[in-house]
């Protein structure tokens, strides 16, 4: 099992941190000495889940703030709060996310789901923490992706599904969208001499209920291919060895802007955690840059409103 190195005296973000390899991430590093924020929709999942870690580890530093991802006005709010407390934020890290939901659904902002909350709330999040990540003096952001990354394309002509959905299309865009996210923050970074790292991973195939909790939105049960998918006779994780590689990116002590990271073996799928191949799709930072300016003006959340 990955070893966290002492995290003692830092303050750290995790979204989704009420459940799979967001708890396990919020677990891990206030174990390590972190006092982390668990950013949750539901708050009271956030207490049970929070009371669970500390029953493991009574001395853990846990706080439980709420944020809905799929709602840019509590993206502002849970932001605002943070700002207003005016402590140094060392880390980020973007864990939380819904998948495949079997019909098209939209955000508060009327955004498709999945581009809306996999993708704009966690970018409105991250530019609107910069300031207090940039108080820090070694800040880091870590972003979960998906393997399914390697199957997406930014569909510019249709980013909302629209014209067509497709449950896994949408998922995979959205996930290639964040995982051209960390990478072009890390360019930005560059560029404006913030000593920011930016970082991505994926958790390979781990067993969470990601698979099922997406694709029961709108219907009392999942979907039949959600539920053959689920029983298909892959390799899989626990959230204990899934949550490695966005652990990795984001304390990893050897970890430089813009790496991915996910399991080793079973081409991709499980395994302790490596460097990951990034998938051709993201290495245009043409489209990283067009999709960075999209963004801003969907969310209204631009990088001059965060540096003043």
């Amino acid at each position: 099992m990955y070893e966290v190195p002492d995290q003692t005296g830092k303050y750290a973000v995790v979204t989704g941190a009420n459940s799979g390899t967001g708890k396990e991430t919020a677990k891990r590093l206030a174990a390590a000495g972190a006092h982390v924020v668990m950013a949750v929709r539901t708050v009271a999942k956030g207490e049970a889940a929070r009371a669970e870690i500390l029953a493991e580890h009574p001395g853990a530093l846990l706080d439980v703030r709420r944020v809905d991802l799929a709602d840019l006005a509590s993206v502002r709010e849970f932001a605002d709060g943070l700002i207003a407390d005016g402590v140094p934020l060392d880390l980020l890290v973007n864990n939380a996310g819904v998948m495949v939901p079997p019909q098209r659904m939209t955000t508060a902002d009327g955004f498709e789901l999945q581009f809306g909350s996999n993708f704009l709330g966690p970018f409105a999040l991250t530019l609107r923490l910069l300031p207090l990540l940039l108080k820090a003096p070694a800040p880091r952001v870590a972003t979960m992706s998906s393997g399914m990354a390697n199957r997406g394309k930014i569909n510019f002509d249709d980013l909302n599904a629209e014209q067509r959905y497709r449950p896994t299309a949408a998922y995979a865009q959205s996930k290639l969208a964040d995982l051209m996210m960390g990478r072009q923050l890390a360019t930005i970074a560059a560029e404006r001499g913030w000593p920011l790292v930016s970082t991505i991973a994926h958790p390979g195939y781990t067993r969470t209920n990601l698979q099922t909790a997406g694709a029961s939105l709108g219907r009392d049960k999942p979907s039949l291919l959600a539920q053959v998918l689920v029983k298909m006779p892959l390799p899989s994780q626990g959230v204990e060895q899934g949550a490695e590689p966005l652990l990795v990116a984001a304390v990893g002590p050897e970890v430089k802007p813009r790496e991915y990271y996910g399991p080793s073996q079973w081409f991709g799928l499980v395994g302790p955690t490596e460097l990951a191949k990034t998938p051709k799709s993201a290495l245009d930072d043409k489209v990283a840059a067009r999709l960075w300016k999209t963004a801003e003006e969907l969310t209204g959340v631009t990088l001059p409103t965060v540096a003043a």
